[in-house]
């Protein structure tokens, strides 16, 4: 069985890494900003749309708002990226938002932040998918009658590409990524050259259609609600910016100036495509509606169930480039892949928000270890299970995933900063140095605007979107909150539990006697090993104990030890109903009760089997056994084991396996020569 895992396992994610090559995992800038940055500049595939979609409630003479509100999303990306660059330099370690807010504003603060960043983290990877599989569908209509299958196939795939390991996942994915932004930024030249130059008039596809508005001449609270939800959804735009300070120690040296590089381009290149995108819409008419099949009418009609509304990337690249034009074509197939590879955004982020929090122990202690390919490897697998529930739940549907979207990251975003302005407050209540001060007060006012901003931008978002699928966005939330915080409790607990004494103790005292207990049903030969093993052991009391459940047998056995003298009394519990495990267990306790400061060794005899079929077929009483007897204090257990000749053909298979060559070693060499080499060299 072995084998049968291990060798798909080394094809899947490639061989075992030694923890000393952590150093070779580490990304440079051009590396990490594919890694990282996938999600905010995949986002303007969609941010745009999202605006126009809520915007088209009023009809097309609310899109002379967009540019407006395009303004605002930029001066709060650059506020935001401004912010977290005071982060990186500050808490390089990799804790980010988590570890502001902890230190800063305390435990109970940055278990916030933290549940509010693995939601977030989760659903990046279900609406990424959703859209994806969306964009992916106009073209395949397979994909869009079997969605969920898709969906869930995608995330398989990349968590396969992360297992490989966060630079060989991170070369793969950076190729669409500047496919699509390259892609981007010569249909925003293009079009500005057609539209200013050239004097071209632009037509969307859907420039001719009309927009039925849902409510007419929205003024007053109305239309600032309006522009207040359409500013949210364009706030879609800002998701994964976190994930940078998150990931600081998957940088190259020097990393926190390398992250906050990263930061600035990121910022730089999301902001650039979300405006032109924005602009060019407008230019050539792009028209969205949230229910197309009624509110768009072609010649005074709805355009019915059949009309499939494309996104605005791809109605503005049919504009600027020409339907089925070559860049069309390559701009497309990049969005759909940019859109599925965005998640792995978040397959960066989550594990090692994972790893800090389960050293803290607020999550399983399995998440803070590598794999073999020196990645957060349970962390992904996590996140897959997760997003893939997700995906399951909602279909696949990204108009209704995004509305959970956002929420909590602005959680996340406004309580860091928030620590940021009290870390500064703490540093300058000591810091002489006038230039430090200075420098000082400078970060605590982007701080303190970005808090106030990312503040103010929350409780839109909460206003604008609770009842459209926030709450289960915080339900998330308030789920993993709970769930950390007991594990917190547990772990704690168990700490003080078994933190040994400064004095002598229970534990540390010798025992009186030790009352060793072989447990036998017939004399063969794992029983006459173990005999001669407890007799090795010069226990104070010796004795075999053995369950009478067949009258014959117990005869039986009582006649051999006899006919072979063995010098051990053996002792027979009956057991009117013939189970074993229960006369054993009141057997031990009642030695136990009978003698407090006697320590009580049961011998167990087990057989060694090399199949995993034979685990079946043995060793049943003796795992229960062993299970039962875990909770009485007082009492070890100890195995004896008797290896039969499946074993050793298992033993064989190992070492074959350790002369195996695996794919493509034939040019390193035998394994064995390797390490020979590997070990000469050291």
């Amino acid at each position: 069985m072995s084998k049968l895992t291990d060798v798909p396992k080394r094809i899947l994610i490639g061989r075992a890494l030694r923890s000393d090559r952590l150093g070779e995992t580490l990304l440079p800038k051009r590396i990490a900003l594919p890694v990282f940055a996938s999600d905010p500049l995949s986002s303007v595939a969609y941010a745009p749309g999202e605006v126009l979609l809520v915007l088209s409630i009023a009809g097309v003479s609310a899109y002379h708002f967009s540019p407006w509100i395009a303004v605002a999303v930029v001066v709060l990306m650059f506020t935001v990226v401004a912010s977290y660059r005071q982060n990186v330099h500050a808490y390089p370690s990799g804790g980010g938002d988590y570890e502001v807010a902890t230190t800063n504003l305390g435990p109970r603060a940055g278990l916030t932040v933290a549940s509010a960043l693995l939601v977030d983290y989760v659903l990046t990877v279900a609406v990424s998918i959703a859209s994806g599989i969306e964009n992916l569908g106009s073209a395949v209509p397979f994909v869009v009658e079997h969605k969920t299958v898709c969906a869930v196939a995608v995330i398989v795939l990349l968590t396969l590409m992360n297992l490989r390991g966060v630079k060989e996942s991170g070369k793969l994915f950076a190729i669409p990524t500047y496919v699509f932004v390259s892609g981007v930024f010569i249909m925003i030249v293009w079009g500005a050259f057609r539209g200013l130059v050239l004097g071209d008039t632009m037509r969307a596809p859907t420039a001719q259609f009309h927009i039925e508005a849902e409510h007419q001449g929205l003024a007053g609270f109305a239309l600032v609600f309006l522009l207040l939800r359409a500013f949210s959804s364009g706030c879609a735009a800002l998701t994964g910016v976190e994930a940078i300070s998150n990931g600081v120690p998957a940088f190259r040296k020097p990393k926190s100036k390398n992250a906050a590089t990263t930061l600035a381009m990121m910022g730089l290149l999301a902001v650039t495509m979300f405006c032109g995108i924005i602009v060019l819409a407008l230019v050539t008419d792009v028209r969205m509606a949230e229910n197309p099949a009624t509110d768009l009418l072609r010649n005074g009609s709805p355009v019915g169930s059949g009309y499939v509304q494309n996104p605005v990337i791809t109605q503005v690249a049919e504009a600027v480039f020409g339907k089925g034009s070559f860049l069309f074509i390559v701009l497309a197939a990049a969005t759909a892949l940019v859109l599925f590879l965005a998640a792995n955004t978040a397959y960066n982020g989550f594990p090692v928000l994972g790893s800090i929090l389960a050293q803290d122990r607020y999550l399983p202690r399995q998440l803070h270890t590598r794999g073999d390919r020196l990645a957060f490897s349970n962390g992904i697998v996590l996140l897959a299970g997760a997003a893939t529930f997700l995906v399951w739940i909602y279909g696949a549907d990204s108009t209704r995933l995004i509305q959970l979207y956002i929420v909590g990251v602005f959680v996340s975003f406004t309580l860091s900063q928030t620590g940021m302005v009290r870390h500064w407050n703490r540093h300058l209540a000591t810091e002489t140095d006038p230039a430090k001060r200075r420098h000082m007060i400078r970060s605590r006012a982007i701080n303190t605007f970005g808090a106030f901003f990312t503040g103010l931008v929350l409780v839109v978002v909460l206003a604008t979107k609770f009842t459209h699928g926030a709450w289960v966005a915080l339900l998330g939330m308030m789920i993993f909150y709970a769930t950390m915080t007991a594990i917190r409790r547990h772990y704690d607990r168990v700490a003080a539990e078994i933190a040994a004494p400064e004095g002598p103790s229970d534990d540390s005292v010798r025992p009186s006697r030790v009352h060793s207990v072989l447990l036998i049903s017939k004399i063969h030969r794992p029983t006459l090993r173990a005999l001669a093993y407890a007799k090795l052991m010069r226990s104070d009391t010796l004795e075999a104990l053995t369950v009478n459940v067949d009258p014959a047998e117990t005869k039986a056995l009582r006649e051999e030890w006899e006919r072979r003298g063995i010098d051990v009394p053996l002792k027979v519990l009956d057991s009117p109903y013939r189970e074993v495990t229960r006369p054993v267990i009141e057997y031990v306790k009642s030695l136990r009760r009978e003698s407090p400061r006697d320590a009580v060794s049961v011998i167990i005899p087990e057989y060694v089997v090399g199949h995993w079929y034979e685990h079946l077929l043995h060793n049943q009483s003796a795992l229960r056994l062993k299970g039962r007897l875990l909770f009485t204090p007082g009492v070890m257990v100890t195995s004896v084991p008797y290896q039969l000749q499946s074993s050793e053909a298992a033993k064989q298979r190992a070492r074959k396996r350790q002369e195996w060559s695996a794919p493509g070693s034939v040019r390193r060499g035998p394994a064995t020569e390797r390490a020979k080499e590997h070990s000469g060299r050291e």
